[in-house]
């Protein structure tokens, strides 16, 4: 088998390992950081062995083009991220209302303790 027969090439900015749901990003990040291939298997018990050696050697034998693309991900990644800074969902917005709520009542009650400590 080629080894592009062991990818589906959804897109220009998704390749996805063929019978899962695992961008190759995922794994060559992974390998990239020093994660051996058992290593990667453990993360990702849904891959076998075979399908990670070649996600690797596709990234090996094609590393230029492969950059290319982390490199388009990782930006598209970043810019998603700071869009939804910038416009943080209904949800968010209220898990961030709540912590902020949670947060301040663990103050105050540490300040009392703190008082009643102070009192003895």
């Amino acid at each position: 088998m080629e080894l592009e027969g062991y990818f589906d090439f959804i897109q220009e900015g998704v390749i996805r390992i063929k019978g899962n749901r695992i961008d190759i990003e995922i794994v060559l990040e992974d390998y990239l950081e020093g994660a051996s291939p058992e290593e990667i298997l453990l993360r990702y018990p849904t891959l076998n062995l075979e399908k990670i050696h070649a996600t690797i050697l596709y990234y090996l034998a094609k590393k230029e083009e492969v950059e290319a693309y982390l490199e388009r991900v990782r930006q598209l990644d970043e810019e998603a991220e700071q869009e939804q800074l910038r416009n943080p969902s209904p949800f968010v917005v209220e898990l961030r209302e709540r912590f902020a709520k949670a947060s301040q009542e663990l103050l105050e009650a540490e300040g009392k303790r703190t008082r009643s400590a102070d009192v003895l």
